[in-house]
């Protein structure tokens, strides 16, 4: 029988000194808040828990305090793994000040370690990582002086001829994750929550682990009161359960509880108004052009986000969208209600959303463009002192059928205006893009060489290919000067070679008359 207490209980008992803990959720969603809340408490009135190694595989905060943000305390941690850091930038200061050992890993393969930790295996085979910062003839996914010192968790291995990499498994001592309802046996459902993330296999890591799971919750009910359909998490796993307050127990960080969220109703969705043409509405339009019909697909953050409005706008329909979280249709959700989504069609467990993606599921990814150089390779993980961390970013983009990179040709104070079907620059950004090396690897261009797999970067000026020769300039917009618009904002050159005018369509204020085909 599981204990019934307070958060502050389960961390008195449960988490000690240099234990390993992982914690579930994903950005503010299916987040054990009040039992975060209680491990800064705890150490900051008594100097304990300290010296702790945290794991998680999603990005678990709200950029500010929240979330593992609570855990941002010099001493409290000694070692960080985890798959996404730009929500927690009190973890973030830690790591660049050296102050604990830090690493960063995909997001997927983090996720999948939890079940292999389960399931008593050495850690993770898998492709996904190589030729990118996580490869450790690059990186090897470590973040800090002190993490060089202790050394990469990936190993480089061959399996059958060909290269893995092999990410090193760690017991987890305790699971600190939540759920919607517990029984007093410690049964616990899920049916208000928007995602259920990695929530099982990282219970079953810990037990098999001889660790222990603490299970934040809405409420404690009786045994038997709960529908065994609906029990996700068993109590044969489940140590301790802190029925948490209200505010601390929202469904987002965003939204206290929408039941259109869970899947529990589904509501009507108003029609989108049609974007501005702006920047922002060219790049969404040339990448709906690429969409196919019934694809499976996924739509990064930022920038690509706009192409599920240009869907609308148009009248496309058979699109089907995913999330990394584990969601599969519906219309996700953005800001601190990223991960979750309207209407879903079904919600899996992230691992199994990840198994699909790392198998070549997802039909089209469209994904931001931060940096891009010469061998078409992309950075969105790491800016000098910003730690954003790869999330899903690798496990999509190296395993998607088609990568469209999404983005404006430079940053930082980009003004244009279209008048007459044409492209005006008004005021260049101040950040180039297109450089000769990215900072780091999160996308390989050689990788996707290797594979065959088509890349396209899109911006509002230009369009280009990866092809076995480099980045090709292929498309470039009306009313933009080659030399003074592009190559002048580049630090490479791009091989030139039958450059296309932008479909005229793209810069009108009507409908474009989109089909996919």
């Amino acid at each position: 029988m599981p204990k019934v207490i307070t958060a502050q209980e389960a961390v008195r008992q449960y988490i000690h000194n240099g234990s390993t803990v992982a914690f579930g959720g994903f950005v503010g969603a299916m987040v054990p808040e009040e039992i975060k809340m209680a491990i800064q408490e705890q150490y900051l009135n008594a100097g304990t828990p300290k010296a702790l190694t945290i794991i998680y595989a999603a990005g678990q905060g709200d950029s500010s305090g929240k979330g593992l943000n609570h855990l941002g305390e010099e001493g409290l941690v000694e070692r960080i793994i985890g798959g996404h850091w730009g929500l927690v930038p009190r973890l973030q200061k830690l790591a660049l000040e050296n102050k604990c050992a830090a690493y960063n890993y995909p997001q997927g393969v983090i996720s999948h370690m939890f079940r292999d930790i389960a399931a008593g295996k050495p850690g993770v085979i898998t492709h996904v990582g190589l030729k990118t910062f996580a490869d450790p003839r690059l990186e090897g996914g470590m973040i800090n002086e002190k993490a060089r010192q202790a050394g990469p968790l990936v190993e480089l291995i061959e399996i059958g001829g060909r290269e893995w990499l092999f990410y090193k498994a760690i017991p987890i001592d305790v699971a600190v994750v939540r759920a919607t309802y517990a029984d007093t046996k410690g049964n616990c459902t899920f049916q208000k929550e928007g995602v259920t993330a990695e929530t099982l296999a990282i219970c079953q890591a810990a037990k098999n682990s001889g660790g222990k799971v603490i299970v934040q919750v809405e409420h404690v009910v009786e045994y038997g009161a709960l529908d065994t359909r609906l029990v996700r998490l068993p109590g044969i796993y489940v140590d301790a359960v802190v029925e948490a307050a209200p505010e601390n127990h929202t469904q987002t960080f965003g939204t206290q509880y929408n039941p259109a969220y869970s899947g529990e109703i589904r509501v009507p969705v108003s029609s989108l108004k049609p974007m501005p043409l702006d920047q922002r509405k060219i790049v969404a339009r040339r990448a709906a052009m690429e969409l196919v019909p019934n694809a499976i697909t996924n739509l990064g953050i930022g920038m690509p986000e706009g192409i599920a409005a240009i869907a609308a706008e148009e009248g496309l329909e058979g699109m089907v969208l995913t999330t990394e979280a584990g969601t599969i249709g519906g219309i996700p959700a953005s800001g601190k209600d990223f991960g979750v989504t309207l209407n879903p069609d079904c919600i899996l467990d992230q691992p199994a959303q990840f198994d699909f993606y790392d198998g070549g599921g997802l039909d089209v990814a469209f994904l931001g463009l931060a940096q891009a150089d010469q061998k078409g390779n992309i950075n969105v993980s790491r800016f000098g002192p910003k730690i954003a961390g790869c999330g899903g970013f690798i496990n999509i983009t190296q395993n998607a059928k088609k990568v469209i990179y999404c983005g404006t040709f430079t940053a930082g104070g980009l003004k244009v205006t279209v008048a007459d079907g044409a492209l005006k620059i008004l005021q260049e950004g101040s950040s180039k893009k297109f450089i000769k090396q990215v900072e780091q690897i999160t996308f390989s261009g050689d990788y996707a060489i290797e594979k065959g797999q088509p890349v396209l970067y899109i911006t509002e000026r230009a369009v280009f290919a990866l092809t076995p020769e480099g980045v090709t300039l292929k498309e470039v917009a009306p009313g933009v000067d080659l030399q003074r618009d592009i190559l002048d904002q580049m630090d490479f050159v791009p091989i030139i070679r039958n450059v296309k005018i932008m479909d005229m369509r793209i810069f009108r204020d009507e409908p474009m008359g989109l089909t996919l085909s």
